[in-house]
């Protein structure tokens, strides 16, 4: 498959993903024809602008520096829209990019700082593809016990 197939793929695979999580969602080039229209639109997101990348090796800082470049188009004058890459290799999860600052903001908007739990809360098997792996300091304290 060339490259512009397997990014036409993968922005209907992430349109898709957006759409199992309950946003509609439809590449956005494929109506407005332009080529720095978002990658994805979605009209319950409309200030979010959406980056695809599906490919093995990507240039990280490059397609940020797209996304970054993209977003304040069709936004008013100064008001640059919030980015995200969304990207993934074959057989491989979807992984999303994004400033620290965009990153922050949405937590803040979830759980503020003032509110925070003392003790960091675990991350379930699903979330993580690592938590598979075994904790080998405690496999080594067991054995040793």
């Amino acid at each position: 498959m060339n490259s512009r197939n397997k990014g036409k793929v993968g922005e209907r695979e992430f349109a898709s993903l957006l759409r199992e999580h309950g946003y509609d969602a439809r590449r956005g080039q494929q109506f407005s024809g332009s080529p720095d229209s978002p990658d994805v639109v979605s009209p319950a997101l409309p200030w979010l602008h959406i980056e695809v990348k599906r490919v093995q090796n990507l240039n990280l800082t490059d397609a940020c520096v797209q996304a970054e470049g993209d977003c304040g188009r069709g936004a008013p004058a100064g008001h640059k829209r919030p980015w995200i890459v969304a990207h993934r290799r074959n057989h491989a999860p979807w992984l999303i990019t994004m400033r620290a600052e965009f990153f922050f903001d949405l937590i803040r908007e979830f759980q503020p700082p003032s509110h925070r739990d003392t003790e960091p809360k675990p991350i379930s098997h699903s979330q993580t593809a690592d938590a598979e792996q075994p904790n080998t300091n405690q496999v080594t304290k067991e054995q040793n016990t």
